[in-house]
């Protein structure tokens, strides 16, 4: 078993004994070859046990998640690569369905929860694929490959009704579900969604647990967590949009997101962190579903608060212990950089203990893939398209950097993943691929397929302390 502190020990000697802290790197290795798209979508894409990664293959033969095609596991100390579920049909190009993607797995179990468009047979009655038009769904990937013409069985976790002649059924959605992420515990599911019924509603957040009396076929039950105010419509600290979600503890009692939220004078927007509040005990069949002309409200209990009042944005990440949450901020310099906040503070707290503090200082700012190692003493981004480690650790050496990779370089590095140990990052790059006969292959576009790159944190190779 990998020891978190040997880890953050030699990324800090790195750091601290290399003038400047500068660069500290191992060889990225590439694990997928094949000619087509390997997207990771900055999602939980390591199994639990650390052996696979799933991705989806859209952009391979048209634009976007409508087109993709499978969702697949790559084995990675073999490279194999294992299609776990495709479409018994579809169809591609600008009208596409049903359109598979943002895998991702449960931390308990080999589940892997992604993103369905509707079943080719449905499209008569849905349409094709859109964000309004999506269900999630879940295929258990263990064991003997039980595949059934190419698949395993796949299982729905939400139900989708846009029936307007009365209210929407207790447990189901209206519209679409996206970024499914289960909590640590593998009990809930939080999403993105958009909904149909009400177009003029924007993007908010939700979450889903199976249920018993969840509506048939599915598992789950949804609801949203954040009923915004219509677009435009919004009262001065009112929620127009919420987005960028994660989960905070591993409990799922915290879900963080950040906030369109209108502004004093009544006229610009902020974007913020927020964080909703689930009880453990509390009962989600209280939510209510809307109807045609009802946007669908939290179960009784749920609660929102603001965390900061100044620019916040990414995808924002709660610390494997649920204690604090790192976000995009902007540094005084105007820069972007991570910054670090408890799960219970404010921007606007008398105890400066319970505000944020900028955790990265970087030349080019932070870019994107903010991780938390699961030690919760190192977080990783990325910035000048190389790969960072920053100690998050209280003391003298809060905030020292160290890249992992190389910087300032091509193709872009993107969709940062951490393994359940902390020994690997997994991460994409599109990078020339070649097919079984030598030959260079390209997507739809004519571009580079993405593929599946490496780096073992293990293995990286310090720089000794040479004072």
């Amino acid at each position: 078993m990998l020891h978190h502190t040997n880890i953050l020990a030699a990324i800090l000697l790195a750091a601290a004994t290399t003038p400047g802290g500068s660069d500290t790197m191992s060889e990225e290795r590439q694990i997928t070859f094949s000619c087509k798209n390997h997207e990771l979508d900055n999602n939980d894409n390591f199994s639990p046990d650390g052996r696979f990664l799933c991705y989806d293959t859209r952009e391979t033969v048209g634009p976007g998640i409508e087109n993709s095609q499978s969702i697949e596991l790559v084995e990675i100390e073999t490279g194999r690569e294992i299609v776990i579920y495709q479409p018994p049909a579809s169809v591609t190009g600008a009208e596409a369905a049903p359109g598979v993607g943002a895998a991702s797995y449960s931390w308990t179990e080999p589940r892997v929860a992604f993103i369905h468009g509707p079943l080719l047979e449905d499209v008569p009655a849905r349409g094709y694929y859109g964000k309004p038009n999506r269900n999630g769904a879940v295929v258990r990937a263990d064991g003997p490959p039980a595949l059934q013409d190419g698949r395993y069985p796949m299982a729905w976790l939400d139900l989708r009704d846009v029936a307007t002649d009365r209210d929407t059924t207790p447990g189901a959605h209206r519209g679409g579900t996206h970024r499914h992420e289960y909590n640590r515990n593998g009990q809930r599911i939080g999403f993105t969604y958009d909904d149909f019924l009400l177009p003029q509603y924007d993007r908010t957040i939700g979450y889903m647990t199976p249920h018993p009396k969840a509506p048939a076929p599915a598992e789950c039950w949804f609801a949203v967590l954040v009923a915004p105010a219509p677009m435009g419509e919004a009262k001065p600290g009112e929620i127009e949009k919420a987005y960028g979600d994660s989960w905070v503890d591993p409990q799922g009692t915290m879900r963080a997101f950040i906030g369109k939220v209108r502004n004093p004078d009544g006229v610009t927007y902020e974007e913020s962190l927020f964080v909703a509040d689930i009880p453990p005990d509390v009962d989600i069949t209280t939510a209510d579903a809307g109807a045609a002309e009802r946007y669908p409200r939290p179960p009784q209990g749920v609660s929102v608060r603001r965390l900061t009042y100044g620019w916040a944005g990414g995808v924002v990440r709660g610390s494997p212990d649920g204690t604090r949450i790192a976000y995009y901020g902007k540094a005084a310099d105007g820069s972007t950089q991570i910054f670090i906040i408890p799960a219970d503070g404010s921007d606007k707290a008398e105890d400066p203990a319970k505000r944020p503090v900028q955790a990265t200082s970087l030349p080019h700012g932070a870019e994107s893939g903010l991780r938390w190692h699961p030690s919760g003493d190192i977080i990783f981004c990325i910035s000048n398209n190389g790969i960072v480690a920053t100690c998050v650790t209280p003391g003298a050496r809060f905030g020292l950097s160290v890249f992992l990779t190389a910087q300032g370089d091509e193709p872009p590095r993107y969709a940062l993943a951490v393994s359940p140990d902390g020994r690997r990052l997994a991460y994409n790059m599109a990078v020339p691929t070649e097919d079984a006969d030598g030959q260079p292959c390209t997507n739809y576009a004519g571009t580079d397929f993405s593929q599946i790159f490496l780096l073992d944190i293990a293995e990286i190779k310090w720089m000794p302390d040479k004072s």
